[in-house]
Protein backbone atom coordinates (compact mmCIF):
# COMPACT_ATOMS: atom_id res chain seq x y z
CA UNK A 1 0.00 0.00 0.00
CA UNK A 2 1.31 3.01 -1.00
CA UNK A 3 2.32 6.11 1.89
CA UNK A 4 1.64 9.52 0.43
CA UNK A 5 4.21 12.59 1.88
CA UNK A 6 1.28 13.98 3.49
CA UNK A 7 0.96 10.96 6.05
CA UNK A 8 4.95 10.79 6.18
CA UNK A 9 4.88 14.42 7.27
CA UNK A 10 1.72 14.08 9.87
CA UNK A 11 3.65 10.84 11.32
CA UNK A 12 6.98 12.94 11.97
CA UNK A 13 5.40 15.93 13.02
CA UNK A 14 2.60 14.45 15.76
CA UNK A 15 5.60 12.48 17.93
CA UNK A 16 7.23 16.02 17.69
CA UNK A 17 4.03 17.76 19.42
CA UNK A 18 3.43 15.18 22.12
CA UNK A 19 6.64 14.99 22.85
CA UNK A 20 6.34 19.05 23.21
CA UNK A 21 2.89 18.08 25.15
CA UNK A 22 4.98 15.86 27.50
CA UNK A 23 7.98 18.58 28.49
CA UNK A 24 5.55 21.45 28.95
CA UNK A 25 4.12 19.91 32.41
CA UNK A 26 7.76 19.22 33.75
CA UNK A 27 9.09 22.79 33.01
CA UNK A 28 5.83 24.26 34.78
CA UNK A 29 6.50 21.99 37.73
CA UNK A 30 9.98 23.17 37.53
CA UNK A 31 9.23 26.58 37.93
CA UNK A 32 6.62 26.38 40.56
CA UNK A 33 9.31 24.72 42.52
CA UNK A 34 12.01 27.61 41.98
CA UNK A 35 9.67 29.51 43.36
CA UNK A 36 8.60 27.56 46.20
CA UNK A 37 12.26 27.61 47.08
CA UNK A 38 13.03 31.02 46.76
CA UNK A 39 9.91 31.52 49.19
CA UNK A 40 11.08 28.81 51.41
CA UNK A 41 14.61 31.06 51.05
CA UNK A 42 13.06 33.97 52.28
CA UNK A 43 11.18 32.46 55.19
CA UNK A 44 14.50 31.21 56.78
CA UNK A 45 16.32 34.39 56.01
CA UNK A 46 14.13 36.80 57.53
CA UNK A 47 14.43 35.59 60.82
CA UNK A 48 17.70 35.12 61.34
CA UNK A 49 18.27 38.74 59.16
CA UNK A 50 16.11 39.77 62.05
CA UNK A 51 18.46 37.80 64.82
CA UNK A 52 21.36 39.35 63.60
CA UNK A 53 20.51 43.34 63.27
CA UNK A 54 18.16 43.25 66.68
CA UNK A 55 21.64 41.86 68.38
CA UNK A 56 22.78 45.17 67.18
CA UNK A 57 20.35 47.68 68.68
CA UNK A 58 20.23 48.91 72.19
CA UNK A 59 16.98 47.97 74.16
CA UNK A 60 15.54 51.55 74.40
CA UNK A 61 15.52 51.71 70.51
CA UNK A 62 14.36 47.64 69.47
CA UNK A 63 10.97 49.13 70.95
CA UNK A 64 10.74 52.02 68.86
CA UNK A 65 11.96 51.36 65.32
CA UNK A 66 11.07 48.87 62.81
CA UNK A 67 11.90 45.42 63.79
CA UNK A 68 13.20 44.55 59.94
CA UNK A 69 15.27 48.22 59.70
CA UNK A 70 18.94 48.00 60.37
CA UNK A 71 20.32 49.97 63.42
CA UNK A 72 20.35 53.46 62.96
CA UNK A 73 23.95 53.45 65.53
CA UNK A 74 24.91 49.72 65.75
CA UNK A 75 26.66 49.10 69.32
CA UNK A 76 28.73 45.96 70.45
CA UNK A 77 26.95 46.72 74.32
CA UNK A 78 25.05 43.47 74.02
CA UNK A 79 27.73 41.21 72.87
CA UNK A 80 29.84 42.84 75.93
CA UNK A 81 26.93 42.50 77.97
CA UNK A 82 26.99 38.98 77.33
CA UNK A 83 30.20 37.99 77.76
CA UNK A 84 30.45 40.08 81.14
CA UNK A 85 27.37 37.93 82.52
CA UNK A 86 29.29 34.15 82.80
CA UNK A 87 28.98 33.15 79.28
CA UNK A 88 32.74 31.67 79.28
CA UNK A 89 31.51 29.47 82.02
CA UNK A 90 28.11 28.26 80.31
CA UNK A 91 29.54 27.93 76.55
CA UNK A 92 32.43 25.53 78.13
CA UNK A 93 29.61 23.39 80.58
CA UNK A 94 28.20 23.40 76.79
CA UNK A 95 31.33 22.14 75.27
CA UNK A 96 31.99 19.93 78.21
CA UNK A 97 28.35 17.85 77.83
CA UNK A 98 27.97 17.73 74.22
CA UNK A 99 31.70 16.36 73.71
CA UNK A 100 31.20 13.90 76.95
CA UNK A 101 27.80 12.95 75.16
CA UNK A 102 28.99 12.64 71.66
CA UNK A 103 31.78 10.65 71.80
CA UNK A 104 30.81 7.68 73.76
CA UNK A 105 27.62 7.68 72.04
CA UNK A 106 28.86 7.43 68.51
CA UNK A 107 31.78 5.16 69.99
CA UNK A 108 29.01 2.97 71.65
CA UNK A 109 26.78 2.94 68.61
CA UNK A 110 29.10 2.37 66.19
CA UNK A 111 30.37 -0.60 67.90
CA UNK A 112 27.06 -2.00 68.56
CA UNK A 113 25.98 -1.55 65.24
CA UNK A 114 28.20 -3.82 64.03
CA UNK A 115 27.98 -6.29 66.12
CA UNK A 116 24.42 -6.44 65.73
CA UNK A 117 25.07 -6.32 61.52
CA UNK A 118 27.78 -9.40 61.85
CA UNK A 119 26.46 -11.21 64.26
CA UNK A 120 23.04 -11.16 62.94
CA UNK A 121 22.35 -14.83 63.74
CA UNK A 122 22.64 -14.10 67.66
CA UNK A 123 19.41 -14.13 69.39
CA UNK A 124 20.88 -12.34 72.03
CA UNK A 125 22.32 -9.62 69.11
CA UNK A 126 18.55 -9.57 67.65
CA UNK A 127 16.66 -9.25 70.96
CA UNK A 128 19.42 -6.45 71.56
CA UNK A 129 18.82 -4.69 68.15
CA UNK A 130 14.75 -4.82 68.71
CA UNK A 131 15.58 -3.04 72.71
CA UNK A 132 17.58 -0.39 70.87
CA UNK A 133 13.97 0.23 67.98
CA UNK A 134 12.36 0.37 70.93
CA UNK A 135 14.06 3.10 72.30
CA UNK A 136 13.06 5.12 69.51
CA UNK A 137 9.35 5.13 70.69
CA UNK A 138 10.03 6.46 74.24
CA UNK A 139 10.49 10.43 74.00
CA UNK A 140 12.76 12.28 76.70
CA UNK A 141 9.42 14.10 78.12
CA UNK A 142 7.81 10.55 78.76
CA UNK A 143 11.07 9.53 80.72
CA UNK A 144 12.04 12.70 82.62
CA UNK A 145 11.08 11.64 86.32
CA UNK A 146 12.45 8.26 86.16
CA UNK A 147 14.90 9.81 84.59
CA UNK A 148 15.23 12.44 87.56
CA UNK A 149 14.74 9.86 90.36
CA UNK A 150 17.59 7.97 89.19
CA UNK A 151 20.22 10.90 89.31
CA UNK A 152 18.66 11.60 92.36
CA UNK A 153 20.08 8.04 93.69
CA UNK A 154 23.12 8.05 91.80
CA UNK A 155 23.60 11.61 93.47
CA UNK A 156 24.68 13.11 90.60
CA UNK A 157 22.12 15.65 90.66
CA UNK A 158 23.40 19.16 90.15
CA UNK A 159 26.53 18.17 87.60
CA UNK A 160 27.28 18.03 84.05
CA UNK A 161 27.36 14.24 84.94
CA UNK A 162 23.66 14.03 85.01
CA UNK A 163 23.06 15.48 82.00
CA UNK A 164 25.69 13.39 79.79
CA UNK A 165 24.68 10.07 81.16
CA UNK A 166 20.86 9.99 79.95
CA UNK A 167 21.57 12.29 76.71
CA UNK A 168 24.12 9.58 75.97
CA UNK A 169 21.06 6.99 76.53
CA UNK A 170 18.43 8.75 74.42
CA UNK A 171 21.20 9.13 71.87
CA UNK A 172 21.81 5.55 71.07
CA UNK A 173 19.12 3.92 69.46
CA UNK A 174 18.71 6.74 66.67
CA UNK A 175 22.41 6.26 66.28
CA UNK A 176 22.55 2.36 66.19
CA UNK A 177 20.00 2.35 63.63
CA UNK A 178 21.52 4.58 61.08
CA UNK A 179 25.14 2.99 61.52
CA UNK A 180 23.97 -0.61 61.40
CA UNK A 181 22.19 0.41 57.89
CA UNK A 182 25.42 1.40 56.64
CA UNK A 183 27.55 -0.88 58.17
CA UNK A 184 24.72 -3.74 56.44
CA UNK A 185 25.95 -2.25 53.26
CA UNK A 186 29.29 -3.17 53.07
CA UNK A 187 29.92 -6.43 51.30
CA UNK A 188 30.80 -9.50 53.28
CA UNK A 189 32.97 -10.22 50.69
CA UNK A 190 35.63 -7.83 52.27
CA UNK A 191 34.94 -9.03 56.01
CA UNK A 192 35.54 -12.30 54.75
CA UNK A 193 38.85 -11.40 52.95
CA UNK A 194 39.98 -9.71 55.86
CA UNK A 195 39.20 -12.88 58.17
CA UNK A 196 41.45 -14.86 55.52
CA UNK A 197 43.87 -12.72 56.08
CA UNK A 198 44.38 -12.85 60.04
CA UNK A 199 42.52 -10.15 60.76
CA UNK A 200 40.66 -10.25 63.90
CA UNK A 201 36.95 -8.52 64.94
CA UNK A 202 38.17 -5.44 66.26
CA UNK A 203 40.54 -4.55 63.24
CA UNK A 204 37.42 -5.56 60.76
CA UNK A 205 35.85 -2.96 62.99
CA UNK A 206 38.17 -0.06 62.76
CA UNK A 207 40.04 -0.57 59.43
CA UNK A 208 37.68 -1.48 57.18
CA UNK A 209 33.40 -0.62 58.97
CA UNK A 210 34.56 2.23 59.96
CA UNK A 211 36.40 4.17 57.07
CA UNK A 212 33.75 2.73 54.70
CA UNK A 213 31.14 4.06 57.65
CA UNK A 214 33.02 7.39 57.81
CA UNK A 215 30.27 9.93 56.02
CA UNK A 216 27.65 8.03 58.35
CA UNK A 217 29.50 8.18 61.46
CA UNK A 218 30.23 12.43 61.35
CA UNK A 219 26.10 12.68 60.20
CA UNK A 220 25.38 11.00 63.28
CA UNK A 221 27.76 12.95 65.70
CA UNK A 222 26.78 15.69 63.94
CA UNK A 223 23.00 15.50 64.55
CA UNK A 224 23.82 14.14 68.29
CA UNK A 225 25.94 17.44 68.29
CA UNK A 226 22.87 20.09 67.65
CA UNK A 227 20.59 18.02 70.10
CA UNK A 228 22.40 18.08 72.90
CA UNK A 229 23.66 21.58 72.36
CA UNK A 230 20.42 22.85 72.16
CA UNK A 231 18.58 20.62 75.21
CA UNK A 232 16.77 22.72 77.37
CA UNK A 233 15.18 19.95 79.43
CA UNK A 234 18.04 18.36 80.72
CA UNK A 235 19.61 20.98 82.28
CA UNK A 236 16.67 22.82 83.62
CA UNK A 237 15.52 19.63 85.62
CA UNK A 238 19.05 18.04 86.34
CA UNK A 239 20.55 21.31 87.69
CA UNK A 240 19.69 23.95 89.74
CA UNK A 241 23.15 26.23 90.58
CA UNK A 242 24.59 28.73 87.91
CA UNK A 243 27.86 27.23 88.10
CA UNK A 244 26.05 24.30 86.37
CA UNK A 245 23.76 25.96 83.42
CA UNK A 246 24.87 25.25 79.90
CA UNK A 247 24.10 27.67 77.17
CA UNK A 248 19.68 27.17 76.25
CA UNK A 249 19.22 27.42 80.03
CA UNK A 250 21.74 30.67 80.26
CA UNK A 251 19.04 33.09 78.37
CA UNK A 252 17.28 32.95 81.18
CA UNK A 253 19.84 35.54 82.68
CA UNK A 254 18.90 37.96 80.18
CA UNK A 255 15.54 38.26 81.73
CA UNK A 256 14.35 40.50 84.60
CA UNK A 257 11.15 40.14 86.93
CA UNK A 258 9.67 42.83 83.97
CA UNK A 259 10.91 42.93 81.19
CA UNK A 260 12.90 41.13 78.70
CA UNK A 261 16.42 42.22 77.27
CA UNK A 262 15.42 41.09 73.69
CA UNK A 263 18.87 42.27 71.47
CA UNK A 264 20.63 41.10 74.86
CA UNK A 265 19.14 37.49 74.17
CA UNK A 266 19.97 37.59 70.28
CA UNK A 267 23.40 38.35 70.92
CA UNK A 268 23.50 35.23 73.19
CA UNK A 269 21.82 33.23 70.64
CA UNK A 270 24.13 34.91 67.36
CA UNK A 271 27.30 33.59 70.06
CA UNK A 272 25.56 30.23 71.02
CA UNK A 273 24.99 29.99 67.29
CA UNK A 274 28.52 30.20 65.95
CA UNK A 275 30.22 27.04 67.05
CA UNK A 276 27.01 25.37 65.23
CA UNK A 277 28.26 27.23 61.88
CA UNK A 278 32.00 26.42 62.38
CA UNK A 279 31.21 22.52 63.04
CA UNK A 280 28.93 22.54 60.12
CA UNK A 281 31.40 24.38 57.76
CA UNK A 282 34.48 21.56 59.03
CA UNK A 283 31.85 18.90 58.31
CA UNK A 284 30.08 19.73 55.54
CA UNK A 285 31.07 17.56 52.80
CA UNK A 286 31.34 14.19 55.11
CA UNK A 287 27.80 15.69 56.70
CA UNK A 288 26.39 15.64 52.91
CA UNK A 289 28.12 12.67 51.57
CA UNK A 290 25.93 10.35 54.87
CA UNK A 291 22.50 12.52 53.96
CA UNK A 292 22.71 11.97 50.50
CA UNK A 293 23.61 7.88 50.67
CA UNK A 294 20.97 7.64 53.12
CA UNK A 295 18.56 9.27 51.09
CA UNK A 296 19.67 6.89 48.24
CA UNK A 297 19.04 3.52 50.55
Amino acid sequence: MAVTATEIEQSTVAPARSGRRRRTPLRGWNWIGGTAAWLWLVVVIVPIYWIVITSFKTQSTYFVTNPLAPPAEPTLENYRLVLEADFATYFANSVIVAVGTVVPAVLLAFMAAFAIVRGGHSRFLRWVNGLFLMGLAIPLQAAVIPVYLIIIRMRLYDTLGAIILPSIAFALPLSVLVLSNFIRDVPKELFESMRMDGATTWMMLWRLAFPLTRPAVVTVAIYNMLQVWNGFLLPLVLTQSPEQRTLPLALWTFQGEYGVNVPAILASVVLTTLPIVILYAIGRRQLLSGLTAGIGK
